[in-house]
């Protein structure tokens, strides 16, 4: 198992600006066997931070290892939470942007 730190860190890393122009929301990660964290979309940015936002659009609920497969690019988001892998709570239209956000190089 990857370190949550990195896994988050090369997200942020692969951020792309240019696909959140006109957004303004957070992603809550609850992460099964591992510490939360939100990923901040705003203004073309985004910041990364362990924890637990008050007010996230969207919770996006898994294990450290499927989180892994899909930064990686290994499993498919959509496939994950089609079978079950990832649950999502909240505004889950929203991580439908997550490959245009952060894309698999």
């Amino acid at each position: 198992m990857s370190d949550l730190s990195n896994i988050f860190e090369e997200m942020k890393n692969r951020f792309n600006s240019a696909a959140a122009a006109g957004l303004d929301v957070v992603f809550q990660y609850q992460i099964d066997d591992g510490e939360p964290y939100h990923v901040t979309v705003s203004e073309g940015s985004c910041v990364v931070a362990q924890g637990e936002h008050a007010e996230p659009s969207v919770t996006l609920s898994m294990d450290s290892e499927t989180l892994q497969e899909v930064i990686s690019g290994e499993t498919d988001g959509m496939q994950a939470f089609m079978t079950g892998r990832i649950r999502a709570d909240g505004d889950i239209m929203l991580a439908t942007r997550l490959t245009a956000l952060f894309p698999v190089t």
